[in-house]
């Protein structure tokens, strides 16, 4: 089939590359969102999609709105049979869902219908879910709601961050949205309409909704700082300023620590939860480059007794 793919993040290039490697299918354009500011010198830069699109000599379109006429016009004229999708990043109009003959089909990293929206990965671990994976579906009018052509399952690892969960679900959701291009192209595969029951909703993760509550259990204050790394990056106050954390370790023989107050020990760095104690991985103080908790305590003299989260 003619593909023109959509999509934006680093994370939506191991589908792009599946696609351009398959025998079956060409990939004769991408849409992408327009090139954007990143790093200390705000240079205006490409998104990743785009760099690797441009790499393999392929047209690139990137509209400020999907539903600009001149970009429609141009999806008109490559008269694409199907449109993959995977975290393009804009919500597309009608004109353009019209356009291929099969339609526009997200790889969407979730067991629809569970977590529907814009954070998938990170609601699942934060949630503490067990099984996760990724699905393809047509894409509709709603939010994520049209019938489902395949999925593929991956376990939630207790270390898993949602970047390493990301990673290994881009692999296999690769996979998988190549394998439903063939099936729609066979004839063989049939979208089916998503159970009514188990909807749930996954929004963007906030900078607020990344702020570490140190009253909560320690479980839940892992799965916060795991859901949120590497963003937008776990939170919290100490001596009145910003304080980013990595990682966490869950220590239930430590029960002693009201929560946020820290124990220093030799080598290692101790937080109270609303339950038992945390072990800190890697910290980063406002201005400072990030290094392991332990290091940071023993260059700022920090004591035990002192608190987070304030």
């Amino acid at each position: 089939m003619r593909l023109v793919f959509a999509g934006t993040p680093e994370v939506a290039v191991p589908a792009l590359d599946a696609l351009l490697a398959s025998d079956r299918h060409e990939v004769v354009a991408v849409v992408t969102r327009p090139d954007a500011t990143a790093g200390r010198g705000r240079k205006l830069l490409a998104s990743p999609v785009a760099q690797r699109a441009q790499e393999a000599g392929i047209e690139v379109l990137k509209p400020a709105r999907p539903r600009d006429e001149d970009f429609l016009a141009r999806l008109r004229e490559i008269a694409p049979d199907c449109c993959p999708v995977v975290a393009y990043g804009a919500l597309l109009p009608k004109a353009a869902l019209d356009v291929p003959a099969h339609g526009w089909v997200n790889l969407h990293f979730s067991l629809l219908p569970a977590w529907r929206g814009a954070a998938p990965v990170q609601h699942a671990v934060m949630a503490g879910d067990e099984v996760t994976g990724a699905a393809t579906f047509l894409i509709e009018q709603g939010l994520d709601s049209g019938p489902v052509y395949g999925v593929v399952t991956e376990d939630v690892r207790p270390t898993d961050t949602s970047g390493d969960l990301l990673t290994r679900l881009a692999q296999s959701g690769a996979r998988l949205l190549t394998a439903t291009m063939d099936g729609i192209e066979d004839g063989t595969l049939v979208a089916h309409p998503q159970p009514a029951e188990g909807i749930s909703l996954a929004p963007k993760i906030t900078v607020e909704d990344a702020r570490v509550d140190w009253k909560a259990p320690a479980l839940r204050v892992d799965r916060l700082v795991r859901g949120c790394t590497p963003a937008p990056g776990a939170w919290t106050l100490f001596q009145g300023e910003r304080f980013k954390l990595g990682p966490v370790v869950p220590h239930p023989e430590r029960r002693e620590l009201a929560p946020g107050e820290l124990e220093v020990a030799k080598n290692a760095v101790y937080a109270g939860t609303g339950s038992y104690a945390v072990r800190l991985g890697d910290v980063q103080p406002q201005g400072k480059k990030r290094m392991a908790a332990a290091d940071w305590a023993r260059g700022a003299r920090i004591a035990s007794g002192e608190r987070l989260g304030e």
